[in-house]
């Protein structure tokens, strides 16, 4: 019996290779390192004195954080690896970059007390992130203790209004007297459990079901395009004091009588 001819090499099927897919992680983990990335630069320009760069690498690196968290929503691509990656980033940007950015900025006059001082809001930015990271259920509308982005946000626009003041960079121990209370507000802010605000999601429904915030958001919006600094530090500082004021409204209620002490709305 004879065998039969083998098969030409140029007549044989070929098998297509499967194609790898891009985890759905990878898109808004882009951005995320985008964000790691600015707040690096951020360091280095810190390091170089040039203190408005350093400070807008930091708002870049904001814009990087809003856009990853998106996307990740857009492509349904939360996951575990994502929101670690995220408080990696964010200590870096949110954390570090703004304690330097401090350090340099006046508290080095303090020496060794202004180095604890500048590290604070890294530390308790940290010690937020970890709280938040093993609590972390569901997006809310609210946050637990101030987040370390707004905290960033805060450092950032003060630094960028008052850096190419004059009465400002004349003071000596002026300049020390308003960092260092400023610093350990924010700090505490963060490890509190003071609720603020959560950004409005950019869906119509909610939208529609939260104008006041959506009315807030587009005012913030509109300062920042063109008051630009002078726009951040408006808008930061009516979000602290939204979130203060209503935290301090709560306590004189709970003082007076008028709402149990189990209300969720603060629990120093």
């Amino acid at each position: 019996m004879m065998e039969a001819a083998p098969t030409p090499i140029s007549h044989r099927p070929r098998r297509h290779p499967r194609r790898r897919r891009i985890p759905r992680a990878a898109f808004p983990s882009t951005f995320t390192l985008l964000n790691l990335l600015s707040g690096f630069y951020a360091i280095i320009m810190t390091a170089q004195g040039d203190f408005d760069k350093a400070a807008w690498l930091v708002v870049a690196a904001g814009l990087f954080d809003a856009m990853d968290g998106m996307m990740a929503r857009l492509v349904d691509g939360v996951s575990d690896f994502g929101i670690e990656l995220d408080s990696l980033s964010d200590i870096v940007s949110f954390g570090v970059a703004p304690s330097f950015l401090l350090y340099e900025f006046g508290l080095n006059r303090l020496g060794l007390l202004g180095g604890v001082l500048a590290a604070l809001p890294a530390i308790c930015g940290a010690v937020r992130l970890a709280r938040y990271n093993v609590s972390f259920s569901e997006k809310k509308d609210y946050f637990e203790g101030l987040p370390i982005p707004a905290q960033a946000a805060a450092v950032v626009a003060f630094i960028l209004v008052f850096d190419d003041v004059d009465w400002f960079n004349g003071l000596e121990r002026g300049r020390v007297s308003i960092l260092v209370p400023m610093v350990i507000t924010l700090s505490v802010l963060m490890v509190s459990t003071v609720r603020f605000d959560a950004l409005p999601k950019p869906t119509p429904r909610y939208l529609r079901a939260h104008k006041l915030k959506a009315l807030a958001m587009l005012v913030a919006i509109l300062l920042l395009i063109f008051l630009q600094e002078i726009g951040l530090l408006v808008t930061i500082t009516a979000y602290l004091l939204h979130g203060i004021g209503r935290a301090l409204r709560w306590a004189f209620r709970a003082a007076s009588g008028e709402v149990n002490g189990d209300d969720p709305v603060l629990d120093l």
